[in-house]
């Protein structure tokens, strides 16, 4: 389930960043500046649907946000320079570029963000184990 609400969201946010690129490069804006303005959309509004639907039982609040801005402000650098590589590079429209870096990046944010946005402790203790070797309650992760 969390893999199909991961997929519809990212679908959602990736059409939204986009669009966001491809009608900044429609009015004229360079792909830096149109990268940015998707960024900061695309953080808060990313952090609001994966939190309070991808992820049930995420823990929200000030940590997760930050862990979920440190995933998104990794990726910052390897979009621009991705943007970098197909457009001045490789000569690509940002029509075709910021399509095609959208689908390499992401499995990339679907394993950050399932990081970030880890069940809380409550959450995790309520489900059933799913291995044998795995108790109930047992942290899967060690919180890092």
């Amino acid at each position: 389930m969390t893999a199909g609400r991961a997929l519809v969201v990212g679908l959602f946010c990736a059409l939204l960043h986009n669009a966001i690129m491809i009608g900044g490069d429609w009015a004229g804006l360079h792909y830096a500046l149109s990268l940015s303005v998707s960024f900061v959309t695309l953080v808060l509004l990313g952090y609001r649907l994966h939190s309070r639907w991808t992820y049930e039982g995420a823990m929200r609040g000030g940590a997760s946000f930050s862990r979920y801005v440190l995933v998104a402000v990794a990726n910052y650098p390897v979009s621009l320079a991705g943007m970098f590589a197909l457009v001045d590079v490789a000569g690509l429209s940002v029509p075709v570029a910021s399509p095609l870096l959208t689908l390499i990046m992401f499995a990339a944010n679907f394993l950050g963000n399932r990081w970030a946005l880890r069940a809380s402790g409550a959450s995790r203790s309520a489900r059933p184990a799913r291995s044998a070797g795995r108790r109930q309650g047992e942290r899967r992760d060690s919180g890092a």
